[in-house]
């Protein structure tokens, strides 16, 4: 078996306009195969992979209980920073992470699924300090 990359991650969502408008407006990723598939699922991509959202209709909060740890873009340092000026100036909250070879934010989508944007690009001294977490 050979796999190539990730093409997607699979998320039952409560409020499909809540989300669409989440992974489209708030993350800036790019609607694929609305042409053919509409809503059902709903997939936003970023260079090829991204996410497939699914409307919940077992009757279970979405997001609670769920196996997925979080979904992670991959960014640049540059655009990781700018996603922070534009996540405060929206006022969305999100938290960071140091891990000496990657940095990251964190932040929740409509139904609670932790989001992380990460970097492996250092900024300023970063790549001298150890592993810490803010």
């Amino acid at each position: 078996m050979k796999l190539d990359a990730l093409d997607h991650v699979g998320l039952a969502v409560s409020d499909m306009t809540a989300s669409i408008e989440f992974y489209e407006g708030v993350l800036g990723l790019t609607r694929a195969h609305e042409a053919t598939w509409g809503d059902h699922p709903a997939v936003f991509e970023a260079n090829g992979s991204g996410v497939a959202l699914f409307a919940r209709t077992d009757g279970f909060e979405a997001g609670s209980g769920d196996p997925v740890r979080h979904v992670g873009f991959r960014t640049s340092r540059l655009d990781l920073d700018s996603a922070k000026k534009q996540l405060t100036a929206s006022g969305i909250a999100y938290e960071e992470g140091d891990y000496a070879i990657a940095w990251s934010i964190y932040l929740p989508d409509p139904d609670g699924y932790v989001i992380e944007i990460t970097t492996y690009e250092p900024a300023g001294n970063e790549a001298d300090r150890g592993p810490s977490t803010r």
